[in-house]
């Protein structure tokens, strides 16, 4: 039954070696010439002022993450769309039971104020 999935395992195996290779190569062959110009951040031609490194607040993570998590859950939607009349009652109870889950935990997540951007 795994012998079926050995394709798959000698193929992830040589991407990964091919990867770690080429990234191996590039550092042994490439050129390295460090000065001074090239060390210097750049941006838009004039020289950086106050910190280089801004600590991003975590509101951007947990929108992001809640982007991630909503856009995964209509993923769903699609297939259930495709068989929607094999599935007949059954399957309309459920997605609406789905759908009923995801409401609760989006209002769940905007009672406590996570989708606030003040």
């Amino acid at each position: 039954m795994l012998t079926e999935y050995l394709p798959i395992l000698y193929i992830m195996i040589l991407a990964v070696t091919f990867g770690a290779g080429i990234v191996f190569l590039s550092s042994i062959m490439g050129p390295n010439r460090p000065f001074q110009v090239k060390k210097e951040p750049y941006e838009c031609g004039l020289p950086s002022e106050g910190a280089q490194y801004a600590q991003t607040p975590v509101k951007f993570y947990v929108i992001a993450l809640l982007f991630l998590v909503f856009d995964l859950e209509c993923v769903f939607v699609y297939p259930w769309a495709v068989y929607y009349r094999h599935l007949g009652l059954f399957g309309f109870i459920e997605m609406l039971l789905f759908i009923l889950i995801l409401l609760v935990c989006y209002v769940y997540v905007w009672k406590k104020g996570a989708l606030e951007w003040e």
